[in-house]
């Protein structure tokens, strides 16, 4: 598996895999994403940003994260300090066809390296009420559950926020 950038010729595997997430979701009842969200102008924007990076897995797009140092406003609601440098993973999705292999850890691994590079020591991430993999992904990779806060741009949906420190 190798973890890169993305670039804009990942785009249509990118919109590819939401094909295949997006109906999973919400079979599971996690409405976090739909038609409209994420989408290819939120993904070519992540990649103008140089903040979209992709799981490669035998030339197939595997997983994907965007890793930014964009947080959320609502963050403040269980007390993070949004002052505080932080690297926040948005946007993470594994396709079905490779899940159970490590994808999503690696591309956490990755924000993590970020973060080290870059001299921030605070992880941030949050996940939907309903999404029962990451709340148990989370904790393995060393984040802490922080409480859970409302996202103005997802009105009536229930979010639960992560941190790790580095």
């Amino acid at each position: 598996m190798t973890i890169r950038p993305a670039t804009h010729s990942d785009l249509p595997s990118l919109l590819t895999l939401l094909r295949h997430v997006v109906p999973l979701m919400h079979q599971a009842g996690n409405f976090q994403w739909d038609d409209h969200y994420p989408n290819e102008t939120v993904f070519s924007q992540d990649i103008d940003k140089q903040q979209l990076w992709v799981a490669d897995i035998d030339g197939e797009l595997a997983g994907v994260a965007a890793l930014t140092e964009d947080q959320e406003p609502e963050y403040a609601q269980v007390g993070f300090d949004l002052s505080q440098r932080a690297i926040v993973t948005h946007r993470l999705a594994v396709d079905p066809a490779f899940q159970g292999q490590g994808v999503a850890a690696a591309l956490l691994t990755q924000a993590e390296q970020l973060a080290q590079q870059r001299g921030i020591r605070f992880l941030r991430i949050d996940t939907n009420s309903e999404n029962q993999v990451t709340q148990r992904l989370f904790p393995k990779m060393g984040y802490q559950y922080a409480g859970e806060i409302t996202l103005g741009f997802r009105p009536g949906l229930r979010f639960l926020a992560y941190e790790k420190r580095l």
